[in-house]
């Protein structure tokens, strides 16, 4: 059975090792989850998930595995999953109510709600809709999904309705974690952690605990140590795209400016459109009257900054590669003369493009800019390019 569960892991893209396959099995036989259905997840989590970007495929692979039952044949049901009805008896024991156990008790009790489960996948050999006998879906039945009974066990459904199910075997908590997805604001910021860098600054008032128990033996009396407070110490430069083309990823561009506020102390940000040329602007309201001249920001910002471009890269490759190309103004150098200064001074630079990157390759201005800033510095706005870019900028 464990063994089938390995390779689900596997089939669905879950990086699994024989090595932690045995861990894994090494921790049931400890006894730690037994009649524990919850817990035996968690276990399996732990020791077969190596990074958060798994566990939505691991969720999956674990539904695949001991969920769905409907979707089996029966005759491979009794033998092959051995339905563990000791962990389901445990489980209502300690999670539902006096009224709720009252209720299974008046209808024969667990054991007999067990024993007729065993007797309708017996008799039952195709999926069933409605009712209230026979094990499927939207009936009365105590087996099945999206149906309703008092002591119902629920096959194969992704969700709760009634909240009476003894157990819950599909839930899924981590489906925007996957690092072949798009993302929102709470993978961003998951993402963007791996930037943070700490460093000591200012006076040192902050008590060092390690250093005072240290200075403490060696002196034979209490010498309290101190040490400058650790602060975040990562300093980012955003220049985010706005506009035109960039129109159908304001959400996604959003929950990125909203995560990056929120991640680092030091970050200021600039708005540019399609390229970025002699001007840019802090508030797209003032984009006309309040600019500063891009020469002010390269010599304003060190070489420490990280600098990050956000923008679809999706324009004419005149607005790239030729003086006055910009579709908007009259620009005296070409678009890729800024990028290749922006990456002289800033060295840790990427460019991170909603656009997915199976599609680049389409479009010409792109490959343009990738040229420009070096094609490795782009990235694709999930969270398997942020990864990639945060690696990069660190």
């Amino acid at each position: 059975m464990f063994l089938s569960f390995f390779n689900t892991l596997r089939d669905h893209g879950v990086p699994v090792s024989p090595r932690e396959h045995l861990s894994f099995l090494a921790a049931l036989d400890t006894g730690l989850v037994t009649y524990d259905v919850d817990g035996f997840y968690f276990l399996a989590r732990t020791t077969l998930v190596k990074h958060e970007s798994h566990l939505d495929r691991f969720d999956r692979a674990f539904a695949a595995a001991f969920s769905g039952l409907e979707t089996i044949p029966v005759s491979e049901v009794i033998e092959a999953l051995n339905l563990p009805e000791d962990w389901l008896k445990k489980l209502a024991e300690n999670n539902l109510s006096d009224a709720e156990k009252a209720e299974i008790d008046a209808m024969g009790g667990f054991d007999k709600l067990m024993e007729t489960l065993r007797e309708r996948l017996k008799e039952q050999e195709k999926r069933h809709q409605g009712g209230s006998k026979w094990i499927g879906t939207a009936g009365t039945s105590p087996f099945g999904a999206y149906g309703y009974n008092p002591e119902g066990v629920r096959i194969g459904q992704d969700a709760s309705r009634h909240q009476r199910a003894v157990k819950v075997w599909d839930k899924r908590t981590f489906r925007d974690l996957d690092d072949t997805r798009e993302i929102g604001t709470r993978t961003i910021k998951v993402a963007l952690k791996r930037l943070r860098q700490w460093a000591r600054e200012g006076a040192a008032d902050e008590l060092d605990l390690d250093g005072t128990i240290r200075a403490t033996a060696e002196h034979g009396y209490l010498d309290v140590q101190t040490r400058p407070e650790r602060r975040n110490a990562v300093r980012v430069l955003l220049f985010l795209d706005i506009g035109g083309s960039m129109d159908p990823y304001i959400k996604m561009v959003e929950e990125l400016f909203s995560a990056a506020r929120s991640e680092f102390k030091h970050l200021d940000h600039f708005y540019f459109h399609n390229c970025l040329y002699e001007g840019v602007w802090r508030e797209n309201a003032r984009r006309w009257n309040a600019r500063t001249p891009t020469w002010d920001v390269l010599n304003k910002f060190g070489s420490n900054y990280k600098c990050i471009f956000v923008g679809d890269a999706s324009m004419s490759p005149y607005e790239v590669a030729i003086p006055g190309g910009a579709n908007e103004h009259w620009n005296e150098e070409a678009g890729d003369v800024w990028l290749k200064r922006a990456v002289t001074q800033w060295p840790d630079t990427i460019w991170i493009n909603p656009v997915p990157e199976a599609h680049w390759a389409y479009t010409q201005s792109i490959q343009m800019i990738r040229q420009a800033i070096d094609p490795d510095r782009m990235v694709p706005l999930t969270l398997d390019g942020l990864t990639r870019g945060m690696k990069r900028l660190g």
